[in-house]
């Protein structure tokens, strides 16, 4: 087998000597509407929406209902025009060609009042050749269609037949026949998000003039050999050649740190586009390798690619190069049926910990650097590794995947598809064909991108048959879905990346699916590939409830974001629970109530008459929810990597939905819009430890089972103790003996019948004790304090009013909080409302009278400012 090295093409440069000149079209540009009532000023890159708000015409399109009072701005078709003057001499250039990398979506483009093309897809990068009509002083002008209409006109078109879903439910107050465009298909809405269907240039443009020939792109396909135990790079340069006669010259390809200095003579026809290389690289040199975040280094290595050409033209390209290998495993495991289905990095199985990515605004030049690092690397101080970039998205700006490759974040990319059956028209599949073709030449240079996904939920959805087709012509669509996503987009995906692998959906039985047709009857067989699991009606601390699969890639809660985030797009009339506002905001069916149910298992819901103070503890309490279920269903798929219970097992991935927040509403997400992290987000720092001991109970016995990520063994010791709620100092406390946790493994560390652990420890019952326990070398903890309800908190018995203070002080630039509480205190929630940062622990189980923990603050920020905005919450506050 062959095993596939990748590289981070980087900041990409032009020498002096090369005959090109590029002028950006960036900046301002006049927007107008169809009927001209409205012209205005609009950045690009930008949207409509952006500019009417910083024009002040409009509120925050976020505020409050301005989703459906500004419905109107989708509807409506919109032009942008610009004039400009070229800053050289045009006349001196073979070819000169006007460039998009983003169009949002359906535009007719005219330059100096020629039509030149037309956009339809807002995922391709369009090349309009303007050299015939280009002049020193130039206008150019892109004329929308409404994207809500223009899909609507579509889906009418399409007659033969149906392809739902037609529309979204009406509790996502969205648009409808998304699925007729090429457009960010959540921006129509999602049970998470608003309906903004944008229009505008949202990424780069601009002009591109040369002489002789022209580097378009340039893609490295690297390979390890296991035979010859040899590293070889394939580079793939795509040029357009200007000249008519043919382009001679040589290409020297280095790269310092692994004594590579190669020289290439080429000879470039006119009718040429491909120029291919291949780079032996020496077997006694030490190749060092990227890993993911938790299991090794970053490492890079500086490349460049000089083509030195006729006529003294010199085009330079430098990147990073980054080693590493992926394979995904599919095989037979012993005692159970079925495959596995895991990832190798650099040939070490991985589990695969994190969450799913969705677009961070709807707005996309509202997303910043900062923002994105942000997130990024909340993600990365989450102990995360992986994400998943959800289909009903976008793909990514470059800087993204720049980012993850630098963090170590390894990355399932869905193609953008999602929950809906698609059109096959020919023009609809060309489209498709050429925007996958792109995102992977654009893409596949990253070492962060470890898998391609073909479409999110797709395969669940016809053949456990969501839209009520009739059984008499499911085929039709089954034929249809292997046409655009196995014989179109998979054999893009082989012709153009054969250095990772490909799955037609998520979820998906994988290997089994293939053999089925593509399709299988059931694609959430826990023994093939992976599931997506939701339940919201039954008790989320039972982990019997959840599925003992190969791979989890979406599972998870809703909670409400907290109060600082929710009052920056709503009035005093919208804070409670059963406000219009709430109701509002929540896209998903019953949502709401659907979190005060399952909080109401555990716990006793907030009573308070001071209506504000209820929405607020509300809100905690869903926090509280989300973070508890999230845990236990994590805990549940982390211990589980090992073994195989009645043919299930070797659960080897954990992905929960959702990572981070596209607006201000409830969602699954456990980072806020902005970035604030919820009580998830600081329980998932200790689920996805390294080293995790986990405790859960079966027929009344305990057991903890300790899980390791490491990639070598470890001795250590388990400490377990139980604490009576009325005490801070625990009934009991027992260490075992030195023991060795084996690498990459989940083991039983523990157990014991409950009955024995209240006797031994007692006088102690289920309602009145709680045990906590933590893994240690000698004296110094190793693993985080895990804890274990032994019954529900609505029935704990001793459980008192905690008082709890806090003394700020500043060191350096984080600032210390010492805290100290009068009783055993469940889920401490510290928060200092919209003053940006994290704490380095939150939402925990107090069981000594004092804890010190850290504040990493965002921006500047002081100690009268901390502690004035500082308010300390505990579960014995909710009344």
């Amino acid at each position: 087998m062959h095993l596939h090295l990748l590289l981070l093409l980087a900041l990409c440069s032009v020498s002096p000597a090369a005959a090109a000149r590029s002028f950006s079209l960036l900046g301002g540009w006049t927007i107008c509407n169809k009927n001209g009532s409205l012209e205005l000023p609009g950045r690009v890159p930008g949207c409509v929406h952006s500019a009417l708000f910083q024009s002040g015409l409009i509120q925050d399109p976020y505020y409050r209902f301005n989703d459906l009072n500004y419905r109107w701005i989708s509807l409506d078709n919109w032009t942008y025009r610009k004039k400009f003057k070229i800053p050289f001499d045009i006349s001196k250039w073979q070819k000169v060609n006007l460039i998009f990398e983003g169009v949002d979506t359906v535009a007719k483009v005219l330059f100096n009042n020629v039509t030149i093309g037309k956009t339809d897809n807002m995922f391709k990068r369009y090349n309009f050749d303007i050299t015939s009509v280009v002049r020193d002083v130039n206008s150019i002008e892109l004329s929308f269609q409404s994207p809500v209409l223009y899909a609507a006109q579509q889906s009418k078109a399409h007659t033969e037949y149906e392809v739902p879903p037609n529309c979204p439910p009406r509790v996502q107050k969205g648009e409808c026949h998304v699925n007729f465009i090429r457009k960010e298909q959540c921006s129509f809405s999602w049970d998470w998000g608003p309906s903004f269907p944008t229009q505008g240039i949202w990424k780069d443009v601009r002009i591109e003039a040369y002489n002789t020939c022209h580097l378009d792109d340039i893609t490295f396909s690297p390979a390890y050999d296991n035979s010859t135990q040899q590293w070889t790079l394939e580079i793939q340069a795509s040029l357009d050649i200007a000249s008519s006669d043919p382009v001679h010259g040589q290409v020297i390809v280095a790269i310092p740190k692994l004594q590579i200095e190669h020289t290439y003579n080429i000879e470039l026809q006119p009718w040429e586009r491909i120029v291919e290389l291949l780079v032996n690289i020496n077997k006694n040199v030490t190749v060092e390798t990227w890993w993911p975040h938790g299991h090794g280094n970053q490492t890079g290595y500086n490349t460049t690619v000089l083509f030195k050409l006729d006529g003294g033209l010199s085009i330079k390209k430098s990147a990073k190069v980054y080693f590493r290998t992926v394979e995904l495993i599919e095989e037979p495991i012993e005692g159970s049926p079925g495959l596995s289905f895991y990832f190798k990095i650099n040939g070490f199985p991985i589990f695969l910990k994190g969450s799913n990515w969705i677009p961070a605004d709807s707005f996309q030049d509202r997303v910043t650097s900062d923002l994105l690092w942000l997130l990024l690397q909340s993600a990365v101080d989450a102990n995360m590794n992986t994400l998943r970039v959800w289909g009903g998205g976008i793909y990514e700006r470059d800087e993204f995947y720049e980012i993850c490759d630098k963090l170590g974040i390894m990355v399932w990319q869905d193609f953008m598809f999602a929950c809906a059956l698609y059109p096959t028209e020919d023009n609809f599949m060309d489209s498709v064909r050429e925007e996958v073709a792109y995102q992977i030449r654009r893409l596949k240079s990253h070492p962060s991108i470890i898998v391609w996904s073909g479409n999110n939920e797709n395969e669940a959805a016809l053949m456990t048959n969501w839209y009520g087709i009739d059984p008499r012509v499911l085929h039709t669509y089954i034929d249809d879905y292997v046409a655009l996503y196995v014989k179109n987009i998979r054999e893009v995906v082989l012709t153009n990346d054969k250095t990772r692998p490909f799955i037609v959906s998520s979820p998906t039985n994988g290997a089994e699916s293939i053999a089925e047709g593509w399709v299988a009857a059931n694609p959430y067989d826990t023994h093939f590939g992976d599931v997506h699991f939701y339940d919201y009606i039954n008790d989320c601390w039972n982990w019997k409830l959840f599925p003992k699969a190969r791979f989890a890639s979406e599972y998870g809660y809703q909670s409400w974001p907290s109060f600082s985030t929710l009052e920056k797009v709503s009035s005093e009339e919208d804070w409670s629970y059963e406000s219009k506002f709430s109701h509002h905001r929540q896209h998903h069916e019953d949502g709401n109530k659907a979190m005060l149910f399952q909080a109401a298992i555990h716990f006793t819901l907030p009573q308070s008459r001071d209506p504000l103070q209820r929405f607020k503890d509300t809100i905690y309490l869903t926090q509280v929810m989300q973070a508890q279920c999230v845990k236990t269903e994590t805990e549940f798929y982390r211990r589980s990597r090992s073994e195989v219970v009645e043919g299930e097992g070797h659960t080897m991935g954990a992905l929960y939905w959702q990572l981070n927040d596209i607006w201000q509403a409830p969602s699954w997400a456990s980072l806020e819009y902005g970035g604030k992290w919820k009580m998830l987000h600081y329980f998932a720092r200790h689920f996805f430890a390294p080293l995790l001991p986990v405790g859960f109970e079966n027929e009344d016995v305990f057991f903890i089972y300790g899980v390791s990520d490491l990639h070598q063994d470890c001795k250590v010791m388990l400490t377990v103790r139980v604490h009576a709620w009325r005490s801070l100092e625990p009934l009991c406390s027992h260490r075992t003996e030195r023991f060795v946790m084996k690498a990459g493994e989940a083991v039983l560390l523990y157990e014991e019948p409950v009955p024995k652990l209240l006797r031994r420890c007692g006088p102690c019952t289920r309602q009145s004790c709680v045990v906590s326990f933590y893994l240690s070398t000698d004296s110094k903890p190793v693993s985080s304090a895990n804890h274990h309800f032994l019954s529900s908190l609505r029935s704990a018995e001793g459980l008192r009013k905690a008082h709890i203070t806090a003394v700020i002080s500043q060191q350096g630039d984080t600032f210390v909080f010492d805290l100290e509480t009068s009783d055993v205190a469940p889920f401490v929630w510290l928060d200092v409302g919209s003053i940006p940062g994290r704490f380095s622990d939150n939402g925990f189980l107090m069981t000594e009278k004092t804890r010190t923990v850290l504040f990493y603050p965002w921006k500047p920020t002081n100690t009268s400012e901390l502690e004035q905005s500082f308010h300390v919450t505990s579960l014995t506050d909710i009344s």
